[in-house]
């Protein structure tokens, strides 16, 4: 066989460290345009990028030409260092550990990404971490509560 030929669609959860609400609303679509740049600058076709101000959802189809953890990692690095330059908050940003990533079939690529593109109006009914535990949950990942998310105490 010549060449690889992929359909790999893959939604990427994570958050801001401590879970603090700290990405500015006035900000959030030149943040998702940047993300959105990042995405393509990896082969990554972005669909639906979506920030909370305490978390992120980045909806992509994803190449084969970087493992899931790579591509994480170098968004939040880029990102973290994007919205410091920038600003936008008085303390150090930075993203917590870790990432969630879940795969879907082409059949579901509008549905996911009219429900990240509607993330406002989801948060209005669901906390973020019940959504996050929600969707794990649906996906079959096995997970421990306690290693979810580290909060600032």
């Amino acid at each position: 066989m010549g060449d690889t030929y992929t359909q790999v669609y893959v939604h990427f959860v994570f958050a801001v460290k401590w879970r603090q609400a700290l990405i500015p609303r006035e900000h959030k679509k030149e943040l998702h345009h940047y993300i959105g740049g990042l995405a393509l600058r990896r082969n990554a076709k972005p669909i639906a990028i979506h920030c909370m101000p305490d978390h992120i959802h980045i909806f992509v189809g994803f190449p084969t030409t970087i493992s899931m953890a790579d591509f994480v990692k170098e968004i939040k690095v880029e990102s973290t260092q994007y919205i410091n330059e920038k600003g936008w908050i008085k303390e150090k940003f930075h993203w917590q550990k870790g990432f969630g990533a879940f795969t879907y079939t082409r059949s579901l690529v509008s549905r996911v990404a009219n429900y990240i593109e509607n993330q406002e109006r989801h948060h209005q009914k669901q906390p973020f971490r019940k959504e996050y535990m929600s969707m794990l949950d649906r996906n079959g990942v096995e997970y421990d509560t306690r290693r979810l998310f580290e909060f600032f105490d």
